[in-house]
């Protein structure tokens, strides 16, 4: 008798021995997943503020070419992400800014959040600190945005943006280990170089 209770006796601390061994298993992957996800690759896409109305003002709105070309900003990059979409829209103070990034917030229903063009650096850190593993559309200026992908250790070889460029938008990846890497696409109207004689 005392034969039966002792096998009874190991099956049993081998059935809890399994699954002691199965919960810890599960237990380290739902954590290396959980920390894999939160070093998930951040994806900043930068554009420049769409046509203004003048050279001249100071801070001038958008022209009606600018208003068509965020509209086709926003339709690119409402369904950016299959799962997600953009996560965060960050632009200067300038009205031309803050209209070219507001009608995708508003269809996201996305605050805008203000930066200051002088700090790239506190721009940057405010971004990658709180929306790591996001996607974050930057709505800058022709003088700022290289820059920005600069200081992000992304290709320092952004070409100067002309003063009628419009149509450049930059998508930086960021992964949690590897390089960062940059590309350069075009939307909307195509910018037309000026011929010289």
């Amino acid at each position: 008798m005392s034969n039966g209770n002792s096998e009874a006796d190991r099956r049993s601390r081998r059935r809890k021995r399994r699954l002691t061994l199965g919960v810890i298993y599960t237990a380290i992957a739902i954590g290396l997943a959980w920390f894999f996800e939160s070093q998930a690759t951040t994806t900043i896409i930068f554009v420049r503020h769409a046509e203004k109305t003048s050279e001249t003002e100071t801070d001038p709105s958008l022209s009606a070419a600018g208003q068509r070309r965020v509209a086709e900003l926003t339709r690119q990059l409402m369904d950016a992400d299959v799962i997600a979409g953009v996560d965060a829209i960050y632009a200067t103070p300038y009205k031309r800014t803050r209209e070219t990034a507001q009608p995708l917030a508003t269809a996201l229903d996305l605050p805008v959040t203000s930066y200051d063009p002088d700090d790239n650096d506190a721009v940057l850190a405010d971004i990658l600190d709180k929306h790591k593993g996001k996607i974050i559309l930057v709505v800058g200026h022709s003088d700022t945005l290289p820059g920005l992908i600069a200081d992000l250790g992304a290709s320092k070889r952004v070409p100067p943006i002309a003063d009628y460029e419009y149509d450049n938008l930059y998508l930086v990846s960021i992964p949690w280990f590897g390089k960062t890497k940059t590309i350069r696409l075009r939307y909307g109207e195509p910018y037309q170089p000026a011929v010289t004689q």
